[in-house]
């Protein structure tokens, strides 16, 4: 295992036999550091070292992301608000701004794919990459570990933990590993070794509960598990046995795959109280889709498709869609697509909890032919929001916003944010 060393950069010709060595390392697994909070501190570096919390202030609310302070003390995400707030009662909490956080996640994969054309995002903030066909022009894979990680913090102002290893599965163990802002390379010859010096919740598929049936046999280490027989394994997990104990030798043959577009882009809100506020609910939902379109426009994309969620205060959940005729990226067709499908719903049965906007069957903008229409209040809206992206960028997300967002004679939105 190495954390540091190798060359950092290219060196010239390299030799097929060394080539060969150098790629059966070349799997990386990035992965940004507490992203969310780790973008906010960029405008505000008062608060390096404090615990701070990114989400709404609001009990029924959950944690997006916490610095590693917070952390220390059991914040977790997807931790309701209410737990965390009582864990950590002097924690800054700072209400997220989506927009920002996947305009830097479009910077941070240009990043990537500077390196190599075999990038496969996870998420917003980590992905997996291949770097066997980059090692020719910029070195071995430790020292392209390095010019990522020293990219990320000058260009974007954040720290990535980055693991190195001969797959993907090793590679994930190795970033989580050497986190916060930290490097690990495991070699290939040493991954049996590595992974059986860890406890067994470190294979995929091992939660909890599984972790807690296998302790019960004795079964504690990866190691463990590897000495085990896959029938018995098989007997005890079911189907995933045999993939477990594959994993505990270290084998995953899984390509990096390259995903170049999402799939869906979408938001919800939980309400502070159910309620069956129509006005509010067209409010939130007008919120909801200049959220889900800035997303869509930064991420060059349009969608056909707009979807709404509704959640009942017993927490019963109806969906509805409509495929529009040409493909979409302005926040007013949104809303107007999503108020249809909210009114086709009749007399709601009971108060609302949740309220969602999802846009589906996405396709890049570049080279698609957006719908012409004699009404040019589309245009003009689609205009307007392109504005409102720039001021964005500029001064912050929630600078410029609808006047039907803001509550009369308050600065504050429908969801208390201001």
């Amino acid at each position: 295992m190495r954390t540091d060393g190798g060359l950092g950069g290219a060196v010239g010709p390299i030799d097929p036999a060394t080539l060969k060595e150098l790629r059966r390392t070349s799997i990386l697994h990035v992965d940004m550091d507490a992203f969310f909070v780790s973008v906010e501190l960029r405008s505000r570096p008062e608060l390096r070292g404090k615990p701070v919390i990114v989400g709404f202030p609001s009990e029924r609310s959950v944690v997006l992301s916490a610095s590693y302070e917070a952390r220390g003390v059991g914040v977790k995400s997807a931790m309701p608000m209410a737990v965390a707030m009582r864990l950590c009662p002097t924690a800054v909490i700072l209400e997220p701004r989506h927009h920002l956080y996947y305009e830097v996640s479009a910077e941070l994969m240009r990043i990537f794919e500077s390196i190599t054309d075999l990038v496969e995002p996870l998420s917003v903030d980590e992905a997996f990459l291949d770097v066997g066909g980059a090692i020719r022009r910029l070195g071995p894979p430790i020292g392209i570990a390095k010019l990522i990680r020293r990219r990320v913090s000058e260009e974007l102002g954040i720290t990535a933990s980055v693991g190195i290893a001969a797959n993907k599965f090793v590679a994930k163990i190795a970033s989580t590993r050497c986190k916060p802002d930290g490097l690990l390379l495991i070699e290939a010859d040493r991954t049996v070794e590595y992974l059986h010096s860890l406890p067994v919740k470190a294979l995929w598929g091992v939660g909890a509960k599984t972790a807690e049936v296998l302790a019960r046999l004795g079964i504690r280490t990866v190691a463990d598990v590897a000495a085990t027989p896959p029938a018995a394994l098989r007997k005890i997990l079911g189907a995933s046995g045999e993939h477990v104990h594959r994993l505990s030798m270290g084998l995953d043959p899984r390509p990096v795959t390259p995903v170049r577009l999402e799939k869906s882009i979408g938001a919800e809100e939980t309400f502070a109280v159910d309620t069956f506020d129509d006005e509010l609910l067209h409010r939130e939902l007008l919120r909801l889709s200049h959220r889900t379109a800035t997303r869509l426009r930064a991420s060059g994309m349009l969608a056909r498709t707009v979807a709404l969620k509704l959640r009942y205060a017993d927490f019963s959940t109806v969906t509805r869609s409509k495929t529009v005729h040409a493909p979409v990226d302005s926040a007013q067709i949104v809303y107007q697509v999503a108020s249809q499908l909210l009114a086709s719903l009749g007399a709601r049965p009971m108060s609302v909890r949740l309220i969602g906007v999802r846009l589906e069957q996405l396709e890049s903008a570049d080279g698609a032919a957006l719908q012409l229409s004699l009404d040019r209040r589309d245009d003009n809206w689609r205009s307007a929001e392109q504005a409102l992206d720039q001021v964005s960028r500029k001064f912050g997300g929630k600078t410029v916003l609808p006047a039907r967002l803001l509550k009369p004679g308050s600065e504050k939105g429908p969801d208390g944010s201001r």
